[in-house]
């Protein structure tokens, strides 16, 4: 008979053969419709060539995005394709890391010298601005945290990071990412025209793009839009900010505690650590081992082209999922979509009330203790639930779908 630990070691394996088999169809997706954006770059180009043409020069990016969003916009994803293409982040972060090799270290310590300054200058803007527009408005003041902070770091990231930090609802954390995708998607096709209509050179392009696109993926994009040498810098200064997450939510979270009453964070040390996104320092790794030469010309250029082939992914993933994430903006936008509203607070400070869809009611009165319910199983049913009669006669299933 086999033992238990054997048996346990066989359903591992399974259970993780299974799991990759999921992303299969996603990760092909993401490949074919990177290399057809790459095929129709090298096509266009050669076909000017040999007709002596001067055609626009419309770079990879831009293809497999643009295809990505015809295919998301039209027959839609699939739901078996849906797990792989989830990982174009994870290529996101491994084309980064990659990308060391391109730098050497004097130039990210040169780069990332005026990236940290530039950085330290867009945080205390962003925050005081997006503080300054979150009170004109009358915004919650934890909605206007996540917003503030979403926007001066690195996005949705930085959101679900602030999110537990300050204990934030989630309808404030909806609302935010759904504001920071829907100003992502725009950026991600002005930057470039803007960039371009005012002249702008690879280098000032590229700091602008990493410091005024919020979301990683976009940032990359953008700058890659513009040029190879912009994308370059685009993403160091994009890097330089991501740097920033952990101390930047330590501090709004010590601000909450303290306004709270709550106790503080105990070790920040291990906060700062557990929120630092750690591709950075794989990044500052490769780039430090260029630098000594411990690679050979041969695979420094191996190296840059695998960072090309991740982003090629990263870029036919922003596509393909804009849709999903534009889906989730306007569902975020309505009361009773995917959060339960928005807490507003007017010139009076006073809370004005919140619609809540039934299951999320539902959810708090199950999570009641049972003396609170301790007339119901006497059999008088006054007031039983906090839902009102109307919303418990269409209440079949408390627990929302998630598709």
């Amino acid at each position: 008979m086999a033992s238990p630990l054997a048996i346990s070691a066989s359903v591992y394996q399974g259970n993780v053969f299974k799991r990759a088999l999921q992303l299969l169809p996603g990760l092909f997706l993401l490949f074919a419709v990177g290399w057809t954006g790459k095929f129709l770059e090298q096509s266009i180009g050669r076909y000017g060539k040999a007709h002596h043409l001067t055609l626009p020069n419309i770079e990879y990016v831009l293809w497999a995005i643009l295809i990505g969003l015809f295919i998301s916009n039209t027959v839609g994803i699939p739901a078996a394709f849906r797990p792989g293409l989830a990982t174009y982040e994870f290529w996101l972060k491994a084309g980064i890391v990659l990308l060391g090799s391109r730098f050497i270290l004097g130039d990210v310590l040169k780069l990332g010298g005026v990236s940290l300054i530039l950085v330290a200058v867009e945080i205390t803007v962003s925050l005081l601005f997006m503080t300054f527009l979150g009170r004109a408005f009358g915004l919650s003041p934890k909605l206007t945290d996540l917003l503030a902070i979403g926007s001066s770091i690195c996005g949705v990231s930085a959101i679900i990071a602030a999110q537990g930090a300050i204990d934030a609802e989630e309808e404030d954390a909806s609302y935010a990412i759904a504001a920071i995708l829907s100003l992502g998607a725009v950026a991600l096709f002005t930057f470039p025209l803007i960039g371009h209509a005012l002249g702008m050179s690879d280098t000032s392009y590229g700091m602008w793009a990493g410091l005024g696109v919020d979301n990683t993926a976009e940032a990359t994009a953008a700058g890659a839009l513009f040029s190879d040498a912009a994308g370059k810098v685009a993403v160091l200064a994009k890097t330089a900010r991501n740097a920033m997450i952990g101390f930047v939510v330590l501090g709004y979270a010590i601000h909450w505690a303290r306004k709270q009453h709550r106790t503080g964070i105990a070790n920040k040390a291990a906060f700062l650590w557990q929120k630092f996104p750690k591709f950075v320092l794989g990044f500052l790794l490769i780039s430090g081992l260029a630098t000594v030469r411990v690679f050979s010309p041969v695979q420094l250029s191996s190296l840059a082209n695998l960072s090309r082939w991740a982003f090629l992914l990263t870029f036919a993933g922003v596509g393909l999922d804009e849709h999903q994430r534009a889906a989730q903006a306007r569902s975020a936008s309505v009361p009773g979509g995917c959060c339960r509203g928005v807490s507003h607070r007017g010139p009076d400070a006073r809370t004005r009330t919140r619609r809540q869809p039934v299951h999320s009611l539902a959810r708090r009165f199950s999570r009641r203790p049972e003396s609170s319910r301790s007339h119901l199983q006497n059999g008088d049913r006054r007031d039983a639930s906090p839902l009102p009669a109307r919303a418990r006669e269409h209440l079949v299933d408390p627990t929302p779908s998630v598709n």
